[in-house]
């Protein structure tokens, strides 16, 4: 996910010269490469709520702008990528819960 969204940033950028599609991308990217690394290295349920909750947000702003424009790529894909992404980690995050991991 993290070399989606970054390199997703960086074609908005070459496309349409847009500095926000950029730096939101490597952003978005550059956490989730950091949760990865936490899920690696012993912090796993701060991992995954920090990549729920990155996803969450892409979920609702990529999805705003989908409904907002009535176009589908790239925003209501991201959209719907992020929302199976967001289920997937707090569906981890309860299993941890309900295992009793401490993170």
């Amino acid at each position: 996910m993290a070399v989606v969204m970054a390199l997703g940033g960086a074609m908005g950028y070459a496309k349409s010269r847009s500095t926000a599609s950029l730096v939101a991308g490597v952003a978005s990217g550059s956490l989730f490469a950091l949760s990865g690394y936490l899920i690696e290295n012993g912090r796993p349920l701060y991992g995954h709520e920090l990549a729920g909750v990155v996803s969450v947000l892409l979920t609702a702003t990529m999805g705003r702008r989908a409904l907002r424009t009535g176009k589908i790529m790239p925003a209501g894909a991201i959209a719907a990528l992020n929302l199976a992404h967001a289920a997937y980690q707090w569906t981890k995050v309860n299993q941890m819960f309900e295992l009793g991991h401490k993170n």
